[in-house]
């Protein structure tokens, strides 16, 4: 009933109500999900390992027992793969690409267990110290809610892709306290070269609401806080050497991540001990850089502010280590989520980019620190630009940094940097799902096939010459008709002009030796060469045949059949999928 009345509702008003509804629901959910983060580090990293600084806490470093970390981080990910792979194995991994299949391929269809699973997988994968983001898992719960809403208010296959995304959307919008960035990434993670457009209203209102309820507990302030300089337009050129940096580091982090996922795929080990398996491994990685734990927010916003005094290593010195950082950060991600753990992706992106934008800060610093005063900018440009190239989300890349980072005045930096990581990056993605373009994606099939059949001409296609003269006798028409397989055939005079056409089932009734002109049906539908091929099928449906006359100024030129209009759509299909492989429009 109550799905009846909002399917009633103008689009804008639906939507709005719609919007509304998972906002509120999902704001309420990722608080919850961010309390019981909060407390399971506590638990593990705090009072198990003794370390002061767990994913988000105050920047300085202090562990008495750090050498129970791998312990931590395997218990935390056995309990998180039996929740997984006991009662909803699609829970594993980042959660985003799980979003994507279902709004392509599984008509927005999410199993309602996705939602506590993926809380409590997360919590543990996270709060113990695997190397991962809350924002992935946020998204997949939150689009798990929006299928639940579109459920039991039976809403069609439609409205209920569009609500899984509205979620993903809301969950982001909160988790990063970016709005604007949440309600964007909605409309563009779907693809790799385009966006949903008729999902950014809605999920503009619930990430808008999501991130009013969940900021009403946790603060409105920006993550990394305010960045206050102005931008330096000298330093245009570096941010673009920059850009080229992010989008060699965005392919290793998506190479190395698909290497390891394949990998932990093909091990012969008990799928409950893959996430402890490479829980391990990543423990192995944040025994030399402790940076690496969780998803290390403070660590970012130090190397914002150009503070590495508190940087520590038992192994590397300071230098090395920032060196090392981007690298050692994909690698303890790739064992955390690779495995099967439970753990978003753009966080990580975004440390990686922060400290690749730190490397190269410094490094402009030393060569001109005039030029260079600050690695702060170079921090949030990188962010951006690693951000976008890896995850194929140039916009949405944009808004959540600068919503995360309070640093609107960099956004020409940030345009430039993203635009050559984007390029350079070469179209490889970290989430599978993605299709490049709306024309490639299942739930936009019908209407594409449609548009490529209006964008052939049916004089593009061969014709066969199949006809009887006025003249000519039944006799004649109907041993055409059997060796055609034909259930009619047009009708000409001696000039070549189309009268109309006959049918079998009229001829079989007349006299053979009767002229074929007095069973002519006059007035029969046909085509022009200059028609599209959308039109002629509209004409063989009109007359229920599999076949349409073409006829150009009066004059009979062929007959289409339904074989070489299918023919000439295949190979326009072909031509697109071949110049969407090439990346070109």
């Amino acid at each position: 009933m109550a799905g009846a009345k909002l399917g009633a509702l103008p689009y804008y008003e639906k939507w709005f109500v719609l919007g509304l509804l998972v906002g509120v629901f999902s704001g309420l959910l990722v608080l919850v999900f961010h309390m019981a983060l909060t407390l399971v580090e506590r638990l593990f990293l705090g009072e198990l390992v003794g370390m002061q600084t767990a994913g988000g806490g105050p920047p300085a470093f202090e562990a008495w027992r750090y050498y129970l970390l791998p312990a931590s981080m395997a218990f935390g990910a056995l309990i998180a793969a039996f929740f997984i792979y006991t009662f909803a194995p699609e829970a594993q991994g980042s959660g985003t690409d799980m979003v994507i299949k279902a709004y392509h391929y599984l008509q927005g269809k999410i199993r309602w267990r996705v939602l506590p699973v993926k809380i409590i997988a997360t919590v543990f994968t996270i709060g113990s110290g695997g190397s991962g983001g809350a924002e992935g898992p946020a998204a997949q719960f939150s689009a798990a809610l929006g299928s639940m809403v579109s459920e039991l208010l039976g809403l069609p296959p439609e409205d209920r892709r569009r609500m899984a995304v509205v979620g993903l959307g809301a969950g982001i919008g909160a988790i990063f306290k970016a709005p604007i960035g949440g309600a964007l990434l909605a409309a563009e993670v779907l693809y790799r070269r385009d966006l949903e457009p008729d999902v950014i209203y809605p999920a503009l209102v619930a990430s808008a609401v999501s991130y009013a309820v969940y900021g009403a507990v946790t603060g409105y302030t920006p993550i990394f806080g305010y960045y206050t300089e102005p931008l330096d337009p000298m330093r245009l050129p570096l941010y673009a050497i920059l850009g080229a940096f992010a989008g060699l580091v965005a392919i290793a982090y998506v190479e190395i991540f698909n290497a390891s996922r394949r990998f932990f795929e093909r091990l012969n080990v008990n799928v409950y001990l893959r996430p402890a398996a490479g829980a391990l491994l990543a423990s192995a990685v944040a025994l030399i850089a402790p940076q690496v734990v969780a998803y290390g927010y403070s660590w970012v916003r130090l190397a914002e502010l150009g503070d590495f005094s508190q940087f520590y290593s038992p192994l590397l010195p300071t230098l090395a280590l920032l060196a090392l950082m981007p690298l050692l950060k994909i690698l303890a991600t790739s064992f955390t989520v690779g495995s099967g753990g439970s753990g978003g992706l753009f966080a990580p992106a975004i440390f990686i980019g922060a400290f690749l934008g730190a490397d190269v800060g410094l490094l402009f610093h030393y060569l001109s620190p005039s030029l260079a005063p600050s690695v702060a900018p170079f921090a949030i440009v990188g962010m951006a630009a690693v951000l976008a190239a890896a995850t194929k989300t140039p916009l949405s890349a944009l808004a959540l940094t600068v919503e995360l980072t309070g640093s609107v005045q960099l956004f020409p930096a940030m345009m430039l940097a993203v635009a050559i990581s984007y390029i350079l990056s070469e179209g490889r993605t970290i989430f599978e799902a993605q299709v490049p373009t709306r024309r490639e994606s299942p739930a936009h099939r019908g209407e594409y096939e449609i548009a490529v059949l209006e964008a052939i001409k049916v004089e593009e296609c061969a014709l066969d010459d199949m006809k009887v003269l006025a003249t000519d006798n039944v006799e004649k028409a109907l041993r055409i008709m059997e060796e055609r397989n034909m259930m009619g055939l047009p009708v000409v005079d001696d000039g070549g002009n189309f009268l109309g056409v006959v049918h079998l089932v009229d001829l079989l009734k007349a006299d053979r030796r009767d002229q074929v002109v007095k069973y002519v049906i006059r007035g029969a539908p046909y085509v022009t060469p200059s028609s599209t091929l959308e039109q002629a099928l509209q004409a063989m449906s009109a007359a229920r045949s599999r076949w349409v006359s073409v006829v150009e100024n009066g004059k009979f030129k062929g007959v289409l059949t339904a074989e070489r209009l299918y023919e000439a759509y295949r190979k326009e299909l072909e031509l697109h999928k071949a110049a969407s492989r090439r990346g070109t429009p």
